[in-house]
């Protein structure tokens, strides 16, 4: 994940060289924001002079993907107190998740410590700072970095990321369909596709995780003369004929004893 993480970032701090910000701007980005997508973003739609709203909600809604890592994650993490949780929250990308969440998934929640969530998310912040260093310093000297496709490494790194994961075919079928979408709807504004692939992927994995109930019990719920057989409250028509037996002739039954 942290050599995936290497050439996105020395690529981010080439282009702020050759864009409108000052190099220190660059390296606070990625000090404060820590988020690769964001930042290339951001880093386009400064250069073009947009709007601070337009910067903030872009970014917010190709960022809104953290919103499900947490949710996968909050009952491995919901018993830690609110500081162990905003540190964690504040680290948390894309690689982090994955390598997190490989982890937590095989204990109970409530069983694990963070410190293993917190070396992952200090290990790539680390990673992610050293490299966009140097591409603030030296990705000067080598002009037309950006298109070597350098920056296929950070997609063979989200595929290292989704592959393992699609091992049922709910999976399978949630990132088909967002990964389809978010190639056919890449042109909206705002990056509003994006969104859009992603919950209609969430949607299909949900409607195909609800547990179905079997076919034969179905029908036979739902069938009239089901219900009339079975008696009143359920019960068979042996039961109910059963408790309908007056208790004289249940004594008489029994011999006369009680």
């Amino acid at each position: 994940m942290m050599i995936g993480a290497a050439p996105f970032g020395v690529i981010f701090g080439t282009l702020v060289t050759s864009g409108p910000l000052s190099l220190w701007h660059g390296q606070l980005m990625s000090l404060a924001v820590f988020a690769g997508s964001a930042q290339f973003i951001a880093l386009g739609l400064i250069a073009s002079h947009a709007s601070f709203a337009v910067i903030w909600a872009t970014t917010l809604i190709v960022n809104l993907r953290h919103v499900l890592y947490s949710a996968t994650l909050a009952p491995y993490v919901s018993h830690l107190p609110m500081r162990w949780r905003l540190v964690l929250g504040g680290l948390l990308t894309d690689e982090v998740f994955a390598v997190a969440w490989a982890y937590f998934r095989r204990h109970p929640p409530g069983d694990v410590s963070p410190w293993h969530f917190l070396g992952s998310g200090v290990s790539m912040y680390v990673n992610w700072q050293i490299w966009t260093a140097a591409g603030l310093l030296f990705g000067a000297a080598f002009p037309g970095l950006q298109s070597l496709g350098l920056d296929f490494a950070m997609v063979a790194t989200f595929i290292a990321i989704v592959v393992p994961q699609l091992v049922a075919v709910r999976y399978l079928a949630a990132a088909v369909t967002a990964g389809a979408l978010a190639f056919f709807w890449q042109g909206w504004p705002y990056k509003l596709g994006l969104l859009g692939a992603v919950l209609a992927g969430v949607a299909v994995g949900v409607a195909l995780s609800l547990p179905r109930k079997p076919r034969a019990a179905s029908a036979a719920a739902g069938h009239p003369d089901a219900h009339a057989a079975a008696g009143p409250a359920g019960k068979s028509t042996s039961e109910a004929s059963a408790t309908r037996i007056p208790c004289h002739d249940t004594h008489a039954a029994a011999g006369g004893r009680p």
